[in-house]
């Protein structure tokens, strides 16, 4: 199939949706597929490359309002496309504004990453624009069916919405180098609770800092700065009395990550809003064979964690729940162990990349043989 993925940013721009928009495209691409990415570039001119068997076309920005890229080249660049499949990435308003005025004829796959959440106001005003795009989709793909029935832009949609979880290269987490594994272990003793990401309002670094002050060993934090500073939680790790068990190493690259992955006990979670709309870094976890702790958010969260079977759900924004949880794991070993080979074992049969390929390749079939697109 031709192939047309349509987003905000792709590598090097880094985050969890361009990552995915990676994976999915240089693994199309490796199944055979012609595949392009329609995506807003840095610079005010428009950019042609091959990267990774992927073409990838970056539309001249004209500026950036609200976190977003404007492109005005982009429905022109849409327009000139002729694939058998437009698939758009959600949320990305200039997106739904290109498929409104270009002359598109493929039939539209959408995946609806998220809800906006924070930007209420933002969020209503676009709303009217965002029940066109789907109510013209011929798929809608959630990661979760939790997202598909709580989302007041999918429910109504149900019957068109396929679950596709997000995957991963398993192999990239399953394995580490031993001698990092044991240098970090030797640096910091445990027990040790891990949590990956960027540090954003909505994933509870902060009530994992508090829960710390009632658990034993260790806490560490794999990340940059986002909407929340470091060193704010440095200083609220101090207030409580366990800055010596709490650490903040930044961002690191991927053979470190892999090492921190293998050298924790417990894998921690603790998102508070429902912009955290999956979790991919549980599925990395599980690929190391970690038991997790996560929150029920309402999204997927709980669908990546099953509560009792590869880790702990608890309320969020439940700084005691949280801490019992990780008491439980950290005191009964063998319980760990059997939740993380359980999550592994799930992690292999749900959430490896040949299986969200597959699916999505399935969801790309069914929409072009929909007879109403």
């Amino acid at each position: 199939m031709r192939l047309l993925l349509l987003y905000k940013d792709y590598p090097p721009v880094m985050g969890g949706i361009e990552n995915h928009l990676r994976l999915l495209a240089e693994g199309l691409a490796a199944r055979g597929h012609a595949v392009t990415v329609l995506v807003s570039g840095v610079a005010r001119r428009t950019d042609v490359a091959e990267e990774g068997g992927v073409r990838v076309i970056r539309a001249g920005r004209l500026a950036t309002l609200a976190s977003t890229p404007l492109s005005p080249a982009l429905p022109r660049l849409l327009t000139h496309t002729q694939p058998d499949i437009i698939h758009l990435h959600h949320p990305f308003p200039p997106g739904d504004l290109a498929l409104l005025l270009a002359a598109r004829r493929a039939p539209l796959v959408v995946t609806y990453h998220s809800d906006i959440v924070r930007q209420r106001r933002l969020a209503r005003a676009l709303a009217p624009l965002f029940r066109r795009t789907l109510r013209h989709a011929a798929r809608i793909i959630a990661s979760s069916p939790a997202y598909i029935r709580s989302s007041p832009l999918l429910a109504p949609l149900a019957s068109r919405c396929r679950v596709v979880p997000f995957g991963v290269p398993l192999e990239r987490f399953g394995t580490a180098d031993p001698q990092q594994v044991a240098a970090l272990r030797t640096r910091l003793p445990g027990p040790l609770v891990l949590f990956v990401g960027r540090l954003r309002y909505y994933k509870g670094a902060d009530r994992l800092v508090r829960a710390m002050a009632h658990v034993p060993g260790r806490a560490v934090f794999v990340g940059g700065d986002a909407s929340v500073r470091s060193a704010d939680l440095e200083a609220l790790a101090t207030r409580l009395g366990i800055e010596e068990r709490v650490h903040f190493v930044g961002e690191q690259p991927e053979d470190s990550l892999r090492a921190w992955y293998h050298a924790a006990d417990v894998f921690a979670l603790p998102a508070v809003e429902r912009s955290e709309a999956f979790g991919i870094v549980q599925v990395e976890a599980q690929a190391a064979g970690l038991p997790v702790v996560t929150t029920e958010v309402g999204t997927g969260t709980s669908y990546v964690t099953l509560h009792g079977r590869t880790g702990f759900v608890v309320p969020p924004d439940d700084v005691p729940a949280l801490a019992r949880a990780l008491r439980v794991l950290i005191a009964n070993p063998d319980l760990a162990q059997a939740l993380g080979a359980a999550g592994r074992a799930r992690a292999a049969r749900e959430f490896s990349l040949e299986r969200m390929l597959d699916r999505i390749e399935d969801v790309y079939s069914e929409a072009l043989e929909d007879p109403a697109c």
